[in-house]
């Protein structure tokens, strides 16, 4: 387990990296890793790793999945979380998703409040509950990262965060 630890720290950070320079997470290095993790566990596990790993996937681009279909956020930042799941399996991808959140929170609130944009963020929360109440819940191009103008977040440096404590808590 130790091995995957390194190699899942070190595409977490990999994609935290590349986020920040570019705000794109590369395909190569989300479908390389799940590929990868893929194999690893069919060859040092069989049939039950490979459907682990499948499986774990599945659990890492659910998580992300309604914020990205929401227009919250990127599709590199589910592809990074699927890939992550597939080294760690379901379980362990589910307190990734909950560190995860944890930690883009506080890079919301300490990003929002440090360009001045907290009141607007706070005020496009309640604009997005109050259309969900009436609309359902689809997105709303006002809040969406195509339509607003607040800072945007790199989110693979939350992703990257949820992958230490992950790691590290485990």
């Amino acid at each position: 387990m130790k091995t995957t630890a390194i190699v899942v720290l070190a595409i977490s950070l990999a994609g935290c990296v590349t986020d920040l320079r570019s705000r794109r997470i590369p395909n190569v290095l989300t479908f390389g890793s799940a590929l990868a993790a893929l194999l690893f566990h069919a060859i040092t596990g069989g049939l039950t790793g490979a459907g682990t790993s499948a499986a774990g996937w599945l659990v890492g681009a659910a998580i992300l999945f309604l914020p990205f279909y929401l227009g919250g956020m990127g599709a590199g930042d589910v592809k990074l979380m699927a890939a992550l799941g597939a080294w760690l399996g379901p379980s362990l991808t589910l307190w990734l998703g909950l560190y995860t959140g944890i930690a883009g929170g506080v890079l919301a609130v300490v990003v929002s409040s440090s360009t001045g944009y907290l009141r607007q963020a706070i005020s496009n929360i309640w604009l997005l509950m109050a259309h969900w109440r009436v609309s359902g819940v689809r997105p709303l191009d006002e809040v969406t990262l195509a339509g607003a103008a607040g800072p945007r977040l790199a989110y693979g440096v939350a992703i990257c965060a949820g992958t230490v404590l992950t790691i590290w808590l485990r």
